[in-house]
């Protein structure tokens, strides 16, 4: 009878215990005005609900609600107008505040973090280095050649190919080239998985438990940034060398360039600012990490959504791909881009319908009041776009609602880079290629786009 007293007495206790807990982030965070929601447990929140349901955790408590994510309490969702006004209004106390893993593993000077001052001045270099104009005068060439050259080992003959992996490898070494002139190689095979663990911890809690994957991330972080220093220092040595050239054939050769430039405009008492070596390391990241799942998941979702939509598919190869290039090894002009319309259309269409993009964040720095409540000083407000994305729009970029590539002063530097990349890939892949599904085309929309067990195509040349 005294064991059941104590068991009893032990389970009560308990029970009380994680009520408690479930309560603490209520009891913590409660503020009057608030809308309605859950905070979960301590330190996790909802997170785990969150990156489990996607957008159903969305609908829990319709279009403005609560909650405790990453980390850090939430505001989610809102209706269109309002979410365009949180993304444009920075200066009236909402500027960027995303989840802490993603803010220290991209770094302290990531483009999409800094603000004022700063912001322009890094997101001015981001624009000399992968803005339209470089793309069109610099590396437009690059990023034909390499894309040909890239899908000539995709197979044919009816092989099967997991174009999911076929995309990541193509978009990543493309990235590299374009960064620091690698390719292949022992360097780019270390880089590429220390890469993937950095992606893999911007999702994630910020708790370095050994084996975590915040904590992979943080060490990953930490090898790219010593292989980037190296790199920069190396490269400054070349560039003072008598034999070397005056160009810049990759983005690290044209910052380094403007690098010497500053310090001499200086010399002169002009006030151009210029990058820090931390700033310049961090852009690099910010490079080979903001275009890479919006690029390869677009590339993938592309070939899935053309195959399953056999018109659009004729359409393309007929009104566009057909009468401005017959040979797979013909090379395209910046002109040739220009003019694909129809191209431009798929890639916008199949980041709206995939929605590459799931949502945006910003931090309040004051009291916010939004629809009758108020968002407290410190919190984050995550603008969910699915549900935006999946209303009927004409002229999809020039749409005030389209946000897949931030808007207004956030507008995404690197947008028309990777535009290039797409249009660039999808002409030469349906120029070389005819192809069906071969398995494993089950997609997960959230927290990324992505097939668990790869999209696998069989191939066969034109």
């Amino acid at each position: 009878m005294a064991f059941l007293v104590s068991l009893g007495v032990a389970v009560g206790f308990l029970c009380v215990l994680c009520s408690f807990f479930r309560r603490w982030n209520e009891l913590r965070y409660w503020r009057r005005g608030l809308p309605p929601g859950t905070m979960g447990w301590p330190v996790v929140g909802d997170t785990i609900e969150f990156l489990r349901r996607g957008p159903d955790f969305m609908k829990k408590y319709g279009s403005l609600f609560t909650s405790h994510l990453l980390g850090s309490p939430c505001r989610e969702r809102g209706a269109l107008h309002v979410n365009r006004w949180i993304l444009m209004n920075e200066e009236k106390g909402l500027v960027p505040g995303y989840p802490r893993a993603m803010a220290e593993l991209l770094g302290e000077w990531n483009v999409t973090a800094v603000q004022g001052a700063a912001h322009r001045v890094v997101r001015g270099a981001m624009l000399s280095a992968v803005g339209p104009v470089a793309v069109r005068e610099r590396f437009f060439p690059t990023l034909d050649e390499f894309i040909r050259s890239h899908l000539c080992e995709w197979g044919a003959g009816g092989a099967i190919v997991d174009v999911q992996e076929k995309a990541r490898e193509m978009v990543f070494s493309l990235a590299l080239r374009l960064i620091a002139g690698i390719e292949t190689g022992e360097t780019a095979a270390e880089l590429k998985a220390e890469f993937f663990k950095l992606l893999r911890g911007t999702l994630s809690l910020a708790v370095a438990l050994p084996g975590s994957a915040y904590r992979r991330g943080l060490q990953a972080r930490n090898r790219i940034t010593r292989f980037l220093r190296a790199l920069i220092e190396e490269r400054r040595r070349w560039r003072r060398s008598p034999s070397a050239p005056k160009g810049s054939s990759d983005i690290l050769d044209l910052l380094l360039r403007e690098e010497e430039e500053g310090e001499q405009e200086q010399e002169h008492h002009q006030t151009r600012p210029k990058l820090t070596e931390d700033q310049m390391i961090d852009l690099l990241i910010a490079i080979m990490v903001a275009g890479f799942d919006n690029v390869y998941a677009t590339a993938m979702m592309a070939i899935k959504y053309l195959y399953d939509h056999p018109s659009a598919l004729q359409e393309l190869r007929h009104s566009e791909i057909r009468r401005r290039k017959s040979s797979p090894d013909e090379a395209l002009t910046w002109g040739d881009y220009t003019s694909m319309g129809f191209t431009r259309a798929v890639i916008l269409e199949t980041m709206r319908l995939a929605t590459i993009v799931n949502g945006l964040m910003r931090k309040t720095t004051d009291d916010i009041p939004i629809n009758g409540f108020v968002v407290p000083k410190g919190w984050k407000i995550y603008v969910h776009t699915r549900e935006a994305n999946y209303d009927s729009l004409r002229n999809l970029e020039k749409h005030q609602y389209f946000m897949l590539f931030g808007c207004g002063g956030r507008l995404c530097p690197g947008k028309e880079l990777s535009m290039v990349q797409l249009s660039l890939f999808l002409h030469h892949f349906l120029i070389k290629y005819r192809w069906e599904e071969a398995g494993g085309d089950k997609i997960a929309y959230f927290p990324r786009v992505e097939a668990p067990r790869g999209l696998r195509m069989r191939l066969w040349t034109n």
